[in-house]
């Protein structure tokens, strides 16, 4: 099925009829980051290389995942970030490493000039009732623990956390419940929950209190992932909603990718350089 306009904003009529009105000023978005799992493979061979060709796109901002980065020399990264007027907002930190290895996670995290730490993936484990169960109270330990030290949280998600629902409860619904809405924030894959089958518009509008940042990667008719721009997703109907209003940064990432992965990103962020809203 192709995902256009209306599939993607359907069920939420008053919604996506807002989402069209013309305004007088289109808005744009300010400044565009790159989750550096995109380019993982060469970013792994050469850091700071391959920054300096991030920086040259235009690119301002950086999310660390990926790519070897956490055993990399973080002091040297963020000299090399700063010499190239690049930030790191975010970084991302698995759960094994939030549990076992938390102080020198947080030093990482804060070397690299991060502000929020976002935990990534959870792995097939913890993809059942009992085991998303056990870890929950955990994603709220970790967020209060990060705030003590000055960081904020937030989870990112894939698309099992919406389809796997044990009791016909999803794992996000009891993650949005179980977790504490003022520090348990969420970094939305807009991709991964359209392939979920959920509608963006109205699961943004529920989401809006607690967003933090989106991950921008686009989706073909086929529901293969794609450079932003190349596909079906109309992102600029979703960045006007009023439930967008909150997001802080805007990610592009194409866990797909293909080698050699700059013309990639540089669609992206040209298609998201030239988007009004």
């Amino acid at each position: 099925m192709i995902l256009n306009r209306r599939n993607l904003l359907a069920g939420s009529g008053a919604v996506a009829a807002l989402a069209f009105v013309p305004t007088a000023s289109a808005a744009q978005l300010k400044a565009i980051g790159l989750q550096l799992y995109t380019i993982r493979e060469i970013f792994a061979k050469d850091p700071v290389g391959t920054l300096g060709k991030v920086a040259q796109i235009g690119y301002r901002e950086v999310e660390f995942g990926g790519g070897g980065y956490d055993g990399m020399d973080h002091a040297m990264l963020r000299r090399t970030m700063d010499k190239l007027g690049l930030t790191a907002p975010s970084v991302h930190i698995g759960y094994d490493a939030l549990l076992k290895q938390f102080d020198q996670s947080v030093t990482m995290a804060k070397t690299l000039g991060a502000t929020t730490v976002v935990l990534p993936y959870m792995t097939a484990e913890h993809r059942n009732e009992a085991g998303w169960n056990a870890a929950l109270p955990n994603f709220n330990r970790f967020a209060t623990e990060l705030k003590k030290a000055g960081l904020g949280f937030a989870y990112h998600n894939h698309d099992f956390e919406f389809t796997t629902k044990p009791g016909g409860v999803s794992l996000y619904d009891r993650l949005l419940k179980e977790t504490d809405p003022a520090l348990v924030k969420v970094e939305l894959d807009l991709y991964w929950a359209l392939h979920a089958g959920e509608n963006l518009s109205t699961l943004i509008e529920r989401l809006a209190p607690r967003l933090y940042a989106y991950h921008v990667k686009d989706m073909r008719p086929d529901r293969s992932m794609t450079a932003v721009g190349q596909g079906t997703i109309d992102f600029g109907a979703l960045f006007k909603l009023k439930g967008s209003a909150g997001v802080r940064h805007f990610y592009v990432e194409n866990d797909e990718a293909p080698a050699p992965y700059l013309p990639d990103i540089t669609t992206s962020f040209r298609t998201l350089r030239a988007l009004r809203f």
